[in-house]
């Protein structure tokens, strides 16, 4: 049957196909990533997955204040539902107040029912970036590259209580000594220590984000100190 027999047919049986709509796209205008004067202005989640030495699944949940850089948590598990990130995140409100607004991706465990209902009794703000975009959470995802390159990558775990008592350090050397470029090369607590939104908002409106002083050897020294994590 060729092709105008068919057509034919399809017209006396008033047949009709159904045409494929297009592919549906995110509709909205670009604009940058601005950042925040305030320490919990912004919170940034993601979730790392690692994997233990007998093939178990480790997943790692990551909190970062994007105005101080710093490392709010590091919960590791073999799973991590929605109400569990629910739960670690009335944790550290209880430690260090509430943020404004929270930005992830579109993970099952941040869009699940058990986040959703959170966010409404919390009165926190949830912004979802769009997906494949992982660059709009630009600053969880440099964190957990260096989390991947500094300690998941250079260390082999055999148990739960293993990564959980590293990362816990790790975290803390990230906060306590660990100087940043973005931050004028100010650990992120010092940093924290010196936040003036009105000075700030002048400062980095002018300059970005971008270092204010050369690093220096002590800097550089603390930078490798977590290279030389190797298995025990």
């Amino acid at each position: 049957m060729n092709h105008k027999r068919l057509f034919r047919l399809y017209q006396e049986e008033k047949l009709t196909v159904r045409n494929r709509g297009g592919r549906k796209r995110a509709i909205g205008t670009r604009a940058p990533m601005l950042v925040p004067m305030v320490a919990n202005d912004r919170w940034s989640l993601d979730l790392v997955s690692d994997q233990f030495t007998d093939g178990r699944r480790l997943r790692i949940l990551s909190v970062v204040d994007d105005c101080t850089r710093g490392c709010l948590a590091l919960v590791g598990d073999t799973s991590l539902s929605g109400l569990r990130v629910a739960r670690e995140l009335d944790r550290i409100i209880e430690e260090r107040g509430k943020p404004r607004m929270i930005v992830s991706d579109n993970g099952s465990e941040f869009t699940s029912n058990a986040i959703l209902q959170w966010t409404d009794l919390a009165k926190v703000e949830w912004h979802y970036i769009a997906p494949g975009k992982p660059i709009q959470n630009a600053f969880i995802e440099r964190f957990n590259g260096r989390l991947q390159d500094e300690l998941l990558n250079e260390t082999l775990f055999s148990s739960l209580n293993q990564p959980r008592s590293t990362l816990a350090s790790w975290c803390n050397d990230y906060n306590e000594h660990r100087p940043h470029s973005g931050l004028g090369w100010l650990t992120p607590a010092e940093f924290a220590q010196t936040i003036n939104p009105r000075r700030d908002a002048v400062v980095r409106s002018r300059n970005g984000s971008a270092p204010q002083h050369a690093p220096t050897a002590q800097n550089t020294e603390t930078q490798n100190r977590w290279s030389e994590l190797r298995t025990g």
